[in-house]
């Protein structure tokens, strides 16, 4: 017995309050006529007598309701023993939806278990269905009904993630209460030895979770794949095109396959190649002949083996034309349209197509009709030439700026509008060059060209940043390539020049794919993929494109979007496989092929010893007899209100007899 709130017994004080009003109670005497007074001897009556408790019954009511409303609001407690694990466990039905279990009939054999499990469980019981791929789905909130559990086992279907064990334990302890009841896990899965982390402490089960294991595939299924595919995203010369296959066994024999590339429903080439005993063989396809505009190819192979939705792999190719760069220098300067040119056309395919025009001739050109622009040492350009550049910069176009001998002299970085402090001629000095001293590889011109060792810069002009990004310096901390967004679109700074005068960077192999990437970056195709992995986030519009509406279409021909998602999303999550089409109103179209991730393809499963180490991390269900002892309090208060309630009747009844009877007398 205890109090929640033992300072309320100070009320008790309160109890002498009825006592008192009990003892104030005058004496009355009824008055009698007497003839004369004269005769009686004057004397003092004693009041003593008359100071004594009346309506003993009334007072004792009283006093007990003022009792019972300070207990009452003390709340009052009562400790009783309970059992922890009251009942049966909580039976979990996990069954694994991933891409491995399209393979023969495993995941219809998991269904058949689950529900000879939901049929076998003990009277009110509840349960708990939950599908298992790259996530956890809750199907059903724990209940008894078995028609409700048995429609959303038969409502499982194969899905095209890959599975995850460590997200089930990430997912189980995330949910698990303050004072967990105990759960019964029954995992129906292939078990695959891919589907394992990096490290076996992401499995750990929580305590109060007993993992019983229905493994599926207790051995290792021969399976061959289309493993990856490289092929070009945009295509300008079918000649020029190469498509780079890997086909891979897993536990399989030496085998002769048949690798066949199809474009748009038709086959195009087919080859012949031999796959070693569990091994890889590449398969190299010369040329892609595919119409202009957006092509959906694939492909496939004759593995005849009992997963058949990985012997093709899906690839989106689009054919257009090269871009058109326009590339303006100062008249007096042909280097640097010889280097970069030679760069850009050296690149792997011809994707760009170089305009050259002197600064003095550039006032009839459009900036619009180009993917990008470059300014290679220009000191000044005509004025409409100028405003229609700015224009097309903060319409989201891009444009190169480099700084030599004659740009270094002016004042401020035309359409970069920073300016221009210093022009530091390192020849000059003790040291005769400069070196690179940091660089960020992270940035798309540098992701293959990020190592400038050797390349030494004879001149650099000195610009104040302010809000551009800085993405490489030269050992004194002069910044030497910067970008900047203005508008929605970006301008890319190199405070040297591109002739071999102010540096020897041109001489150098890096600089090849500098400026390739650095062309892909401006242009905007390093950004696209022609295939990626279920599960991956497609970018539905660029930081350039915020206010670009979107359609999308998924494999189906629906439109998943809804109006307000079209205006406002900035990615989507590809959660299938098949090509997915999505159309901006800018004009701009891409179309993404979505493949299973072919670790799915690796059918080996998990050892025995780790999956016996795994299934002893959680906790066992205690036994109903073995529960354990807890004591928790059990409040009295509405009891006690209910005894205040009747208290309160009496000492009404009671007051209302003794007063009709002094009324009447």
């Amino acid at each position: 017995m205890g109090f929640l709130a033992p300072w309320f017994l100070a009320g008790l004080a309160g109890l002498a309050l009825p006592v008192y009003l009990h003892l104030l109670r005058r004496h009355r005497t009824t008055p009698l006529p007497f003839s004369s007074l004269m005769f009686l001897e004057r004397r003092t009556q004693s009041s003593i007598k008359h100071r004594r408790l009346r309506y003993l019954l009334l007072l004792a009511a009283r006093l007990l309701l003022l009792l019972l409303l300070v207990l009452a609001f003390a709340s009052p407690f009562m400790n009783r023993s309970v059992n922890a694990t009251a009942g049966a466990p909580l039976l979990m039905i996990v069954i694994d939806n991933s891409f491995s279990m399209r393979e023969g009939a495993r995941l219809e054999e998991a269904k058949r278990q689950a529900l000879a499990l939901i049929g076998a469980r003990s009277a009110g019981q509840r349960a708990q269905v939950v599908g298992l791929a790259a996530q956890l789905h809750l199907l059903t909130q724990p209940v008894q009904d078995p028609g409700e559990l048995r429609a959303a086992v038969s409502s499982i279907r194969p899905s095209d993630a890959q599975a995850s064990f460590a997200e089930l334990a990430r997912a189980l302890r995330s949910m698990t209460p303050a004072s967990p009841a105990p759960v019964e896990l029954h995992l129906f899965s292939d078990f695959q030895k891919t589907a394992l982390p990096a490290s076996f402490a992401e499995m750990e089960m929580p305590a109060h979770v007993r993992l019983i294991p229905h493994p599926l595939a207790p051995k290792t299924v021969p399976n061959w794949a289309v493993q990856t595919v490289d092929a070009p995203v945009v295509m300008w010369d079918p000649k020029k095109a190469r498509v780079q296959v890997t086909v891979a066994g897993f536990g399989t024999p030496e085998a002769q396959r048949s690798v066949s590339l199809v474009a748009g429903g038709k086959l195009v080439a087919s080859k012949s190649v031999l796959v070693p005993p569990s091994g890889r063989a590449a398969v190299e396809f010369a040329s892609l002949d595919v119409p202009y505009g957006l092509n959906r190819c694939e492909i496939r192979i004759d593995s005849a083996d009992t997963l058949p939705q990985d012997d093709r792999f899906l690839f989106a190719v689009e054919r257009a034309d090269p871009r058109r760069v326009l590339f303006i220098h100062e008249p007096r300067d042909s280097r640097s349209s010889f280097y970069f040119g030679s760069a850009l056309g050296s690149a792997g395919e011809a994707a760009f197509q170089l305009e050259v025009a002197p600064s003095d001739r550039a006032g009839n050109l459009d900036p619009s009709r180009f993917a990008f622009v470059v300014l290679a040492d220009v000191a000044s350009v005509p004025s409409p030439f100028a405003e229609q550049l700015a224009k097309y910069v903060r319409a989201g176009g891009s444009v190169l700026i480099s700084l030599g001998s004659y740009a270094s002299r002016s004042q401020r970085v035309p359409i970069f509008e920073q300016p221009i402090r210093d022009s530091r001629y390192f020849a000059r000095t003790a040291s005769r060059f400069q070196i690179v001293g940091e660089a960020d590889p992270a940035h798309p011109s540098l992701r293959r060209a990020a190592s400038w060792t050797g390349v030494k810069f004879y001149q650099a002009a000195v610009v104040e940043p302010g809000p551009a990004r800085v993405i490489v310096k030269l050992a004194d901390q002069t910044p030497l390539l910067l970008e900047k967004q203005i508008g929605e679109g970006r301008a890319l700074l190199l405070t040297s020049g591109l002739d071999n005068l102010t540096n020897d960077f041109p001489l150098h192999p890096v600089f090849v794919p500098f400026i390739e990437q650095t062309a892909y970056y401006l242009s905007g195709l390093e950004e696209r993929a022609g295939s990626v992995p279920v599960n991956t986030f497609l970018q539905l519009r660029s930081a350039r494109e915020l206010s670009v509406s979107v359609e999308l279409i998924d494999p189906d021909g629906k439109r998943p979007l809804t109006l307000r998602e079209s205006a406002s999303l900035p990615a989507y999550q590809a959660a299938r496989e098949g090509f997915f089409e999505i159309r901006r109103a800018n004009g701009r179209h891409e179309l993404i092929a979505v493949n299973a991730d072919r670790r799915e393809s690796d059918l080996t499963p998990i050892p025995e010893e780790s999956l016996a180490l795994w299934k002893n991390t959680g906790g066992g269900v205690r036994q109903a007899g073995s529960a354990k002892q807890e004591t928790k309090p059990y409040v009295l208060w509405w009891y006690v209100m209910l005894a205040a309630l009747l208290a309160a009747a009496a000492e009404s009844l009671l007051a209302g007899r003794y007063l009709g009877v002094e009324q009447e007398a």
